[in-house]
């Protein structure tokens, strides 16, 4: 049996938490599996590098900080070898690239192409513990790659994939996914199982559990993926495909995104090819544009709005500073995206005018709206973005 064990920033955040995490993957080993772990930068470490680098320039050398932020993982994963071996297990660390984790050559949101799983194998045939940096990999040029916030999911993920692991365990500082975020709403359940559909959206739409690139490749490998704490037992969530019993549960969660900004153009010129030139110029600096809304047009022209990440939205400003597509563009990052999810909205109505409804007795105006099969949401106000997930929990019972 091969479990891949993936341990992010909090739970390797000390030294005492990485000699848990040792202890952790020691009982797994014992249990007869074979083990591949996967590890984050301490908690911390990461923010702390990109501050270096943007000591010097706000839009530092993509290269150059990929060779800096992959230094957090490193340290880590050596740390974790050693402790393991102290402890008398036999372990080796790996870097991305010693791995076999290649990407492309996209510095600091790379996608990882292939993995060679040579090395791995080796080791694990010895009988060693393998210890893995995660969020990293390396271009066939031999260039240093990170996978962007998040990126060690993914490199747990794709490596359970590669070596077509029994399991991939995600050990975090919560036990699971839960139909909401605890911290804002205290009557928020644990779910047990979860379909890959639901956790995109929900990890798409904010929820901080799981990186949704890793759902995503976790459901086109097919791979059983559990997410569960590094600081108790307990039962984590099962992430795994749809079934006719899920359908029966109309919401599963409610995610809440703070990560938004907004921008909204006055004045575009209503004509074919438009729209084609400012998203083409958005996609081509890698800007990742979520929820669109166009009005119809009038008198020639039309307003067009989008949101982005709001850590992206200097870059939207600058790349819209370089278009002559509207007369007036405003920007604002005072926004949230609510979203509710669930599987059972695909053979139910009723779901949009309850949430609607709900917003509008609490005096929280909705601001845009975009629909999917499982997914709804709406941008508000930030103000009353915690409001709102508290109010919509209420109103689809999801406590019970």
């Amino acid at each position: 049996m091969l479990i891949v064990q993936k341990f992010g920033g909090t739970s390797v955040g000390t030294l005492e938490r990485i000699e848990a995490v040792a202890d952790r993957v020691i009982e797994t080993k014992k249990s007869g599996a074979d083990v591949v772990v996967v590890v984050s930068a301490m908690s911390g470490v990461t923010n702390q590098l990109v501050e270096y680098g943007e000591h010097f320039s706000k839009d530092p050398n993509g290269i150059a900080m990929d060779l800096l932020l992959s230094s957090g993982e490193q340290v880590t994963t050596a740390i974790l070898a050693i402790a393991l071996n102290a402890k008398g297990y036999p372990a080796v660390g790996l870097t991305g690239a010693m791995a076999g984790i290649y990407t492309d050559e996209v510095h600091t949101k790379a996608r990882i192409e292939n993995i060679n799983t040579a090395r791995i194998k080796s080791e694990l045939s010895s009988g060693k513990i393998v210890v893995v940096a995660g969020f990293q990999g390396i271009t066939k040029g031999g260039d240093i790659t990170t996978l962007g916030r998040g990126g060690s999911d993914l490199s747990a993920v794709a490596l359970a994939g590669a070596l077509n692991a029994d399991l991939c365990e995600i050990f975090t500082d919560v036990d699971g996914v839960y139909t909401t975020d605890p911290r804002i709403e205290k009557k928020a359940k644990k779910l047990a199982t979860i379909s890959y559909d639901e956790m995109l959206e929900l990890a798409s739409a904010g929820a901080k559990v799981l990186q949704n690139r890793s759902v995503e490749l976790a459901k086109k490998l097919n791979v059983k993926l559990v997410t569960r704490s590094s600081f108790n037992h307990n039962e984590g969530t099962l992430i795994t495909l749809e079934d006719n019993n899920m359908e029966k549960v109309l919401v599963s969660g409610i995610a809440l995104d703070k990560n938004q900004a907004r921008v909204t153009l006055r004045g575009v010129i209503d004509k074919p090819g438009i729209a084609a030139e400012i998203f083409t110029a958005l996609a081509k600096k890698n800007i990742n544009v979520d929820m669109i809304i166009q009005n119809v047009g009038q008198d020639g022209t039309t307003n067009l709005g989008f949101t982005v990440p709001q850590n992206e939205l200097e870059l939207a400003k600058d790349t819209m500073s370089s278009l002559s597509a509207a007369k007036h563009v405003e920007y604002d990052d005072a926004i949230v995206k609510v979203s509710i999810i669930g599987v059972g909205m695909k053979s139910h109505s009723g779901v949009a005018s309850l949430a609607f409804e709900t917003l509008a007795r609490e005096g929280i105006n909705i601001q845009m709206i975009s629909t999917s099969e499982i997914k709804l949401s709406v941008v508000v106000d930030q103000k009353y973005g915690e409001l709102a997930v508290r109010v919509l929990h209420d109103a689809y019972e999801l406590d019970k």
